[in-house]
């Protein structure tokens, strides 16, 4: 599941906002990451999320958008 939204997300930002990309992780390690410069898109399994916690860590960061 982590693949296709990585991949979905990926493709959607290419087409629509032709933004350049980079990802990073694997989906058997919970956690991927896509690079978009300015923009960061994290996408973690549920036990992942629960342990790294970003939402207390970049607390005064902006959030777009929260998807669960």
């Amino acid at each position: 599941m982590l693949q296709a939204l990585m991949e979905t997300t990926l493709k959607r930002a290419k087409g629509k906002f032709n933004l350049p990309s980079r990802s990073e992780g694997e989906p058997q390690d919970g956690w991927m990451l896509a690079d978009f410069g300015d923009i960061i898109v994290h996408i973690f399994s549920a036990d992942q999320r629960e342990y790294y916690q970003l939402e207390n860590l970049w607390s005064k960061g902006k959030v777009l958008l929260h998807v669960q």
